[in-house]
């Protein structure tokens, strides 16, 4: 199979091991990706945000195909036992490739709007297990334990031995860790559809600085960076997603969009478990609304077009603020934002800005719990990982990369943090005036 791709070109998955991505790609799990947008609404702020998880899952898959190459041309070092063999390579192939298969809609926000729903992550691992789906079948007709190999790398754990052959410690890092396929797909791509350059890094050059740490006394090693090649790709890397969180991911106009979302889906969920009859509701939002656990198959009916068509039907609602905000969201007339700095970011500071808002919109008549918000959103860039990145070199004992890079040192542990108010517009000034706050 080849494919063009708009951030890595030709894109192939010709040979036995890789054939794997090519037999999974036209499962109902997979093709569902198709119609699941990566950045949700970033794209209500970016025009050019219109990519899926699909096209991510395949650019992943491509990266894990470049790494895998480079582990094999160093991995001669190691004992047999360590290397990457064929059944390994397919394992962290397919695991890339279904890293976000549970997804739900509209990016992250789906997780946090409607009770008791799980992790996407936790989704994963279900479909991967379920013997009902069509990945689960592929997986199982290769190998009988190759599910529960590959559930385990997608959320960067090592298998049981029970499972067969266990994967290594640095094939599963490699999925979800500091330096992953995942972030250095997304990174590119997000930055490609975006606009935003801050993304880019040297993806080739960061893979050629890749080496092995030295193994601690009976275990497998981790991945290393090389000291003399590697810190600027590196920090470059590291430095590409923190640059994308502070333009892109925590974007004003993304994180109002997101909120009203999210107000919208969990306000529609008290209305139905109130005894409303909405139209158009998906099975799975009815029954998180009334605090049941919903089916597989009923989550996998859930994409961006079925809880966006819900929205649109909610604008006939008898519930007045739900039928407002989902004219907004439809007519992207979005909710204004105020950033807060200093003791008015932090408690009680925020949460007395957060109390003025409220009572303001309970003046003007309007519910507080749907025209009124308090954003706060935060990323640890780098740093807090129990096994930190490594740095060797050819003379003297392997390093943190925290303990040689200049930038990174001074990073690490810091927290990137944004605290907003988010209100209708028809309350900003008023809002304005009384917390002396200036708005973007």
């Amino acid at each position: 199979m080849i494919l063009r791709d708009p951030v890595h070109g030709l894109v192939s998955f010709e040979s036995e091991e890789e054939q794997v991505v090519e037999r999974l790609m036209d499962t109902p799990e997979v093709q569902r990706l198709r119609r699941i947008r990566q950045l949700g609404v970033t794209n209500y702020a970016f025009p050019g945000a219109e990519h899926t998880r699909f096209a991510h899952a395949v650019g992943t898959a491509h990266v894990m195909k470049l790494l895998l190459a480079r582990l094999r041309g160093i991995h001669g070092e190691l004992p047999f036992w360590q290397q990457v063999t064929t059944d390994r390579a397919r394992d962290a192939l397919a695991a890339a490739f279904l890293h976000d298969v549970g997804h739900g809609p509209l990016s992250h926000l789906f997780e946090d709007a409607i009770p008791g729903t799980p992790h996407h992550e936790a989704w994963t691992e279900r479909i991967i297990l379920d013997p009902g789906t069509g990945v689960h079948k592929i997986l199982v007709d290769l190998d009988p334990q190759m599910p529960e190999r590959v559930a385990a790398l997608a959320s960067g754990r090592q298998a049981s031995a029970a499972s067969g052959d266990a994967a290594l410690p640095y094939l599963a890092k490699a999925v979800s860790g500091t330096l992953d396929v995942d972030r250095c797909d997304y990174l590119l791509r997000d930055a490609h559809s975006t606009g935003v350059r801050y993304g880019d890094y040297d993806l080739p050059w960061l893979f050629r600085s890749l080496r092995f740490a030295p193994a601690k006394e009976g275990r497998a090693p981790g991945l290393a960076i090389d000291g003399a090649k590697g810190l600027p790709a590196i920090e470059a890397f590291i430095l590409a997603r923190l640059f994308m969180f502070q333009q892109v991911y925590l974007h004003k106009a993304t994180r109002s969009a997101e909120w009203m979302i999210r107000t919208v889906l969990a306000r529609a969920s008290q209305c139905i478990a109130g005894g409303d009859r909405l139209p158009l509701v998906p099975r799975a939002i009815e029954q998180g609304a009334h605090g049941e656990p919903f089916s597989l198959g009923d989550y996998l009916e859930l994409d961006d077009a079925t809880v966006f068509t819900a929205i649109h039907a909610w604008e006939s609602a008898r519930d007045q603020p739900l039928a407002d905000m989902a004219r907004r969201i439809r007519g992207r007339a979005l909710f204004k934002t105020y950033e807060l700095f200093g003791e008015h970011a932090i408690a009680p500071g925020r949460n007395e800005a957060h109390a003025v808002a409220r009572e303001i919109a309970e003046r003007r008549g309007l519910d507080p719990d749907v025209y009124v918000g308090l954003d706060v959103s935060t990323d640890t860039p780098f740093g807090g990982e129990p096994e930190p990145l490594m740095v060797v070199f050819q003379k003297g004992p392997a390093r943190p990369l925290s303990d040689v890079s200049f930038l990174l040192a001074r990073l690490a542990g810091q927290v990137l943090s944004r605290v907003r108010l988010i209100v209708a517009p028809e309350l900003r000034e008023e809002i304005t005036l009384a917390l002396g706050v200036q708005g973007p």
